[in-house]
Formats: C-alpha cells, sequence, structure tokens
C-alpha cells in the first residue's frame, strides 16, 4: 500500500478559521518508514521461525531466506516438499526404497499424484526441537508482541498491548 501526499486544506468554521499543512514531503517519509516496518517484520519472522522449521539438512529454513522478497510481506518457502511438512500429513502412495534390508527413502509411482493419507508426520527434533507443523503460526503466537513492537517502534508509534 503506497501513502499518498494529503494536500493542504484550509477549513473555515462557525468559530473560526485554520489551516492544514502537510510537511511537503509526508508520503514520501511515510512510505519509507512502512517499508522499513515491513523488512523488519519479514526478517524477524524468518529469522524467528528457524527453530519451529523441521531442519534436517537446512535446506527448508534457508529457503524462506532465498525464496522470500524482503519488504513483500510475503514469505516463501520454496521448495517440493515444504508443504507436505508444514501441514503436517504424510501423502502417499510412498513405496520404501530398501537398501541392505534398511529403508532409506520413498518414491510414487511415476505420473501418481500424491494425495494425503490422514496420517500425521512424525518431526525429528533433534537438531530444533521445536520443530513441528505450522511452524509460521507457532512462531507468530509466540513472538507476535515483539514483532508488533519492534515494527511500531520503526514507524515512529507506540507499541498497542492489546492487538
Amino acid at each position: 500500500m503506497k501513502i499518498v501526499q494529503p494536500p493542504n486544506k484550509s477549513i473555515n468554521t462557525p468559530n473560526g478559521y485554520f489551516n492544514l499543512k502537510w510537511t511537503q514531503n509526508f508520503g514520501k517519509l511515510t512510505n519509507e518508514k512502512f517499508l522499513k516496518a515491513q523488512r523488519f517484520v519479514d526478517s524477524e519472522c524468518i529469522r524467528l521461525m528457524i527453530p519451529y522449521t523441521p531442519m534436517n539438512t537446512g535446506i527448508l529454513y534457508k529457503s524462506a531466506m532465498l525464496g522470500t522478497k524482503i519488504g513483500s510481506g510475503e514469505i516463501h518457502q520454496n521448495v517440493p516438499y515444504a508443504r507436505y511438512l508444514y501441514y503436517g500429513e504424510v501423502y502417499g502412495p510412498n513405496i520404501p526404497i530398501k537398501e541392505n534390508g534398511q529403508t532409506i527413502g520413498f518414491f510414487s509411482p511415476k505420473g501418481q499424484r500424491k494425495t494425503p493419507t490422514g496420517r500425521p508426520l512424525q518431526y525429528d527434533k533433534t537438531k530444533h526441537p521445536k520443530a513441528g507443523k505450522m511452524w509460521f503460526e507457532r512462531m507468530k503466537a509466540d513472538h507476535k508482541d515483539e514483532i508488533l513492537q519492534g515494527a511500531a517502534i520503526i514507524v515512529g508509534g507506540i507499541p498497542n498491548e492489546h492487538n
């Protein structure tokens, strides 16, 4: 959303006359503050999501940094399995890949679309103890107030404890 420079205005009332005169670059300065605040929010969300994001190789949480245009207000994790992990449900069919009697992975037959199975995913919490589904929502529940307070300070407002 772009803030447009408001016009100056003169108002006559029965009790008097007054001029409302805006600082010449109010619109530009306000837009810059809001963009800076949005960059802060985006960066903080990505940073604070890391401990909540499932971790194996690190590609999933790094994809948030690589797939997001900081300041856009949207976080993108552009790896093919992000959606499955985020919603926490096993999709199948999953045919085991075995090596020396051990299951080392799974595959689906070519051309067959995976569908939800109704079984919840199990998350390895060794590297990220808070890892699990809906990591953005859980991070937001834990850190919303501090993110909003930081953004309010950037735009020059007073943080509201009742948001």
